[in-house]
């Protein structure tokens, strides 16, 4: 007797579009208003997916990240009539909190739902985005790390001790880098455009103390594309990963590094997208029973955003691959990843 394949899930809120960050803000409701959209399709609707109802993050939760000064500047904002500008760039309206607390707790949920195994991966469409929150303050669009919350809670609350964090946005993820960067049980990976906000993510930003060699950066020049990014996360990224051997991926899904988004300087096309994310899905099947959930953070051209949750969606919910063979190295593509790479050895047979 044969059994239905376990569902993707896929879990956002309403709630996240009553952060409002004022007009000309590239960090603006309209991202989510496209996603819940597509999200709403028949082509969307046509698969097997888990409709998950977010949940905010628990207190406790967002504590083992963040400063209690740091959630009581955020809270302090709740209901004020005008904004709160938390820095230069990153904006607080009357119910910012609350759709920052409940975009943790999508986070938070999704991994629950994997780690139960009631799901076999999933997808949470986020905002406000995270990676740039550092465990002391808000920053850079970002007011509470919510991938860094669901790591450290996958860990506290059910019961895992290695999880790895793999971050494609075009902006280093220094928040979340920050948070594990002492912490031997977190593998952060990312690439990014460099140099470039936040101006941290250098090659030889590999850890410190315990934490050393589980902080790898792959810092790229502007106007890089599929060919090395997809040389990068197929064939270098599964091969730390095997080392590793993490029991959850959480991916930091940045979708600015495509072509033509406002504020990135990549050339990444859908189909580069789609082979990122094979790759991370069929690393998740050989390495942790599939479980690996996509977070939304940055990209900012709405026509981009539909493409890539397209793409990321079709590699959650294929049938999985977990013995096709990784590529080959590619030198010629991997030139642009040439610091990070030499960087990685010190520590990975890659």
């Amino acid at each position: 007797m044969s059994t239905s394949p376990r569902p993707t899930a896929l879990v956002t809120d309403r709630l996240f579009l009553e952060h409002l960050t004022g007009p000309y803000h590239p960090e603006r409701p309209e991202r989510l208003a496209t996603l819940l959209e597509w999200a709403d399709s028949s082509a969307v609707a046509a698969l097997n997916l888990r409709r998950l109802v977010a949940r905010d993050a628990p207190e406790d939760a967002i504590l083992a990240v963040h400063s209690e000064a740091h959630l009581s500047a955020v809270a302090a904002t709740s209901g004020q009539e005008a904004a709160a500008h938390l820095d230069a760039d990153t904006v607080a309206s009357a119910q910012s909190f609350h759709a920052a607390v409940r975009a943790a707790g999508a986070v938070v949920t999704a991994v629950e739902d994997v780690v139960s195994g009631r799901a076999r991966n999933a997808f949470a469409l986020v905002r406000p985005p995270g990676h740039h929150a550092v465990p002391q303050a808000p920053m850079g669009f970002c007011l509470f790390n919510n991938v860094a919350i669901a790591a450290r809670h996958a860990q506290r609350a059910l019961g895992l001790d290695r999880v790895a964090i793999l971050d494609f946005d075009v902006h280093h993820g220094n928040g979340t880098q920050d948070a594990f960067y002492t912490d031997p049980t977190v593998l952060f990976v990312s690439s990014h455009q460099f140099p470039f906000y936040p101006g941290t993510g250098s090659a030889r930003e590999v850890g410190r103390d315990a934490g050393r060699g589980t902080t790898l950066n792959f810092p790229m020049r502007a106007g890089r594309g599929d060919a090395e990014y997809v040389a990068l996360w197929t064939a270098v990224v599964p091969r730390v990963l095997e080392q590793f051997a993490p029991q959850l991926l959480l991916v930091s899904a940045g979708f600015d590094l495509m072509d033509g988004d406002p504020l990135g300087g990549m050339g990444v096309t859908p189909r580069g997208i789609a082979d990122l994310a094979r790759a991370l899905v069929d690393s998740a099947e050989r390495l942790c029973g599939g479980r690996v959930v996509f977070a939304l953070e940055g990209g900012y051209d709405l026509d981009n955003l539909r493409a890539a949750a397209d793409a990321s969606l079709a590699a959650l919910t294929e049938p999985p691959s977990p013995s096709a063979p990784l590529p080959e190295l590619n030198p010629v593509a991997l030139t642009e990843a040439r610091a990070g790479l030499e960087a990685a050895r010190a520590f990975f047979r890659v």
